[in-house]
């Protein structure tokens, strides 16, 4: 159980430095729950927000969606999953979308270009 949604708690959101930043926008942690709720197992946040020195330090963009608690990266172990996560992401309404062999981002960003998806 989470204090967040039915599986999610602030601090699988929170900067992973231990700074204590985890200013997680909760429509992007509804989005997930739904995702979640859909693919029907349990997964994993590997990035959620970032403050601004452990953003630089993971080679994120100065511009990243994680700096205002906008995105997150779920890791993916199969192409199955992979394409579970990016469907039920783009029927949810999402249009930012990136793909990674381990993982996949998604992002709320309003400030950044929509209907978007790039592969790292």
């Amino acid at each position: 159980m989470g204090d967040l949604s039915a599986n999610f708690s602030r601090h699988e959101f929170a900067c992973k430095c231990g700074c204590g930043a985890d200013h997680i926008n909760t429509d992007l942690v509804a989005y997930i729950q739904m995702i979640r709720s859909a693919v029907g197992q349990p997964i994993t946040i590997t990035s959620g927000v970032r403050c601004s020195a452990h953003n630089a330090r993971c080679g994120g963009k100065p511009s990243s969606a994680h700096l205002t608690g906008d995105a997150v990266d779920i890791t993916c172990r199969d192409s199955r999953l992979r394409h579970q996560l990016v469907s039920l992401a783009m029927r949810g309404g999402i249009c930012r979308v990136g793909i990674h062999k381990d993982f996949v981002h998604i992002d709320l960003a309003k400030n950044l270009p929509q209907d978007v998806l790039w592969v790292y």
